[in-house]
């Protein structure tokens, strides 16, 4: 059962930080969210794999997936999840750069050509990290759905998505932790 409440907690107090950072958008930011430290601690993951499979429901998809490494785990907690309750689905992990042997993939994974895919992230700024991995999943024949993610930082990824005909859902936005 997804408890939306006690991820929350779990965010502002392990991930959400105060300061002067550089986002991997190359934007400037006085907060951060290092979601890796919830989606890295059992009890998060538990919680953000509730969530993401609860929201994927309704409209279930073959695969599931992102861009290494953040997506790993969010990918890892909804298949674990999802097997507990018999649920059919499956993962792939996209690579930033394919590996220099066996057999140089970009996209990892139990896929065939053709198959619904639904794009998993953890903090959405831009969005350029999910749209790099859109384009390597699309290059081998994925049908991209719609891009779950935990937080949105609400700072035009949203709007990026929609440009190109994906939609974005997440568990929260910067609002539900007092920002913006």
């Amino acid at each position: 059962m997804y408890d939306r409440q006690a991820l929350h907690d779990l965010i502002r107090q392990q991930a959400l930080k105060f300061g002067d950072f550089t986002l991997a958008s190359g934007k400037k930011a006085t907060y951060y969210l290092d979601c890796r430290q919830v989606t890295l601690d059992s009890q998060g993951v538990k919680l953000i794999g509730a969530g993401m499979l609860e929201l994927l429901q309704a409209d279930l998809p073959q695969l599931v997936g992102g861009m290494a490494i953040g997506a790993d785990p969010i990918t890892a907690a909804i298949l674990t999840l999802a097997g507990t309750r018999d649920i059919p689905l499956r993962g792939v992990m996209v690579r930033k750069e394919p590996k220099g042997h066996g057999l140089g993939k970009h996209v990892e994974g139990p896929y065939e050509s053709g198959e619904q895919l639904v794009i998993v992230e953890d903090v959405v700024t831009t969005g350029g990290s999910s749209l790099k991995a859109i384009e390597h999943c699309e290059a081998v024949g994925l049908k991209v759905e719609r891009v779950l993610a935990i937080i949105d930082r609400l700072e035009g990824g949203r709007e990026a998505f929609a440009e190109r005909g994906y939609e974005l859902t997440t568990l929260f936005t910067v609002k539900d932790f007092g920002i913006n």
